[in-house]
């Protein structure tokens, strides 16, 4: 072999030793970076989910990383250890991307164990209540996407309908079924309800669509494959709010589905098969109750001096009205960081977004991108480890990490999330799963009829 190539091959060798070189540097740099950001999240409590979310068979895992590459919130999965890892647990939204590219099976969505959750109340797998008689669907139940919430209340109602037996002789007010809450859940439990011949009443505070309806206006959002009852298969996989919306709004006027919006649940009483519903505009006697409320309750307040003011509102409807305005945006998951972003888009408009963490942890990939691209042009300003102390006539005071920020302002949005119904539906009776010093009424859900132990820890198993 000439000195040329040698010189060749071992140019060759060279290239590919660097390339492997550089490549195991930037693995060894990204694994210890998952190391960093799990250790920070975990200290900030960013690390445990708040509904479904993936439950790794830490055996079968080969680290390879592919689930972290599918992720589409790009933040939640890490690989620590070799292994991979819930890192950022509250931003997963349980899309299952993760599980579908996992190559050795080792990766399911589910709950987990919760008898260590206080937000997860515990279902048989038909999604009856530890109250028999009393069914919950949706997100309420732990499990996050419209698909899921359409799944549900299909699923529910046909057991509601299986189990309804005879209709007994009684007052004909009593309804087979009511249901709380308008949205995916309790819609499609409603079109199920009139398909199976059941007298079925809807009660929601705001109309068809439940949380959507808090979307800003025009949000786009992402629906993985869904039937609905009576109407097929939803074509594309991306809509904006108002299209989701006349979707349910014309579901609503084909099937003629009774809705009564306004009235808020206040309590269920009575035993099983003549339910009292109470409600802010009268009482509803029915067989059996579905609750498909959402997980937002009522807007959470910051109880700060001029609360009150009439320039403060916890939801943006229309951004362009707020043109040339000085407005503040309270709030760290998406909603509030999408309506920073409606905002700074609108001509003159002054936008500030506090949060009480230093970091916006919670937030998708792409709106976490979004809004750094927004603060770097100095089209919003991000003030992070603030809280609100007082909000006066034309300014704010902010409490932070170095004395209070007095920021000129006209317009207060609090978006902070909200308070979840979970009282309400300790109140009725309903037992959590983290409600472990009720040993008793936690071996009755457990055993009673077709339940089994698996299933009540695990939760649905329509992820």
């Amino acid at each position: 072999m000439n000195v040329e190539a040698v010189l060749i091959w071992m140019v060759m060798f060279g290239f590919a030793g660097l390339s492997v070189w550089l490549y195991l540097r930037q693995f060894r740099k990204r694994r210890a970076s998952d190391s960093v950001r799990l250790k920070q999240n975990q200290d900030l409590g960013m690390d445990r989910p708040v509904g479904q979310y993936p439950l790794i068979d830490a055996g079968a895992c080969i680290g390879c990383g592919t689930c972290v590459s599918a992720c589409p919130e790009h933040d939640v999965l890490g690989i620590v250890m070799g292994r991979a890892v819930v890192i950022n647990g509250a931003r997963c939204i349980g899309h299952g991307k993760c599980a579908e590219a996992c190559p050795v099976g080792a990766i399911r969505i589910g709950l987990g164990d919760i008898t260590k959750r206080d937000d997860i109340p515990v279902l048989t797998p038909r999604g009856e209540t530890t109250v028999p008689g009393i069914w919950i669907a949706g997100e309420l139940s732990g499990y996050a996407l419209i698909n899921n919430a359409v799944a549900q209340g299909q699923a529910v109602m046909e057991a509601i309908a299986g189990a309804r037996g005879p209709r007994l002789e009684g007052p004909s007010e009593i309804v087979d079924v009511v249901i709380v809450g308008a949205g995916p859940a309790g819609m499609s439990a409603g079109l199920v309800a009139a398909e199976r011949g059941l007298t079925c009443v809807i009660l929601d505070q705001q109309g068809a669509g439940g949380t959507i309806l808090q979307y800003p206006r025009r949000k786009l959002v992402m629906v993985q494959p869904v039937t609905i009852p009576r109407l097929g298969r939803l074509p594309k996989h991306e809509y904006i709010k108002e299209e989701l919306l006349e979707i349910w709004e014309q579901l609503h006027r084909d099937y003629g589905l009774d809705i009564r919006i306004g009235p808020r649940v206040t309590g269920v009483k009575g035993p099983k098969g003549d339910f009292t519903v109470e409600t802010t505009a009268g009482n509803w006697r029915a067989r059996h109750v579905l609750l498909a409320l959402g997980r937002r309750g009522s807007p959470r307040r910051l109880n700060v001096p001029g609360e009150d003011l009439p320039k403060v509102a916890y939801k943006l409807i229309d951004a362009e009205a707020y043109k040339g305005r000085r407005v503040l945006v309270v709030g760290g998951g998406d909603s509030a960081v999408e309506a920073a972003m409606g905002l700074a888009h609108q001509e003159g408009c002054v936008v500030t977004l506090s949060y009480r963490k230093p970091e916006l942890m919670r937030i998708k990939q792409r709106n976490a991108e979004r809004f750094a691209e927004l603060v770097e042009a100095g089209r919003a300003e991000f003030r992070g480890d603030t809280n609100v102390k007082a909000i006066q006539a034309d300014r704010v005071v902010l409490d932070g990490p170095t004395g209070p920020i007095v920021l000129p302002n006209d317009e207060v949005f609090i978006l902070a999330g909200g308070v979840p119904p979970f009282g309400l539906l300790r109140e009725i009776g309903v037992t959590f799963g983290g409600d472990q010093n009720d040993a008793e009424r936690l071996a009755v859900a457990m055993v009673a009829g077709a339940r089994s132990a698996p299933d009540v820890v695990g939760g649905p198993h329509s992820a």
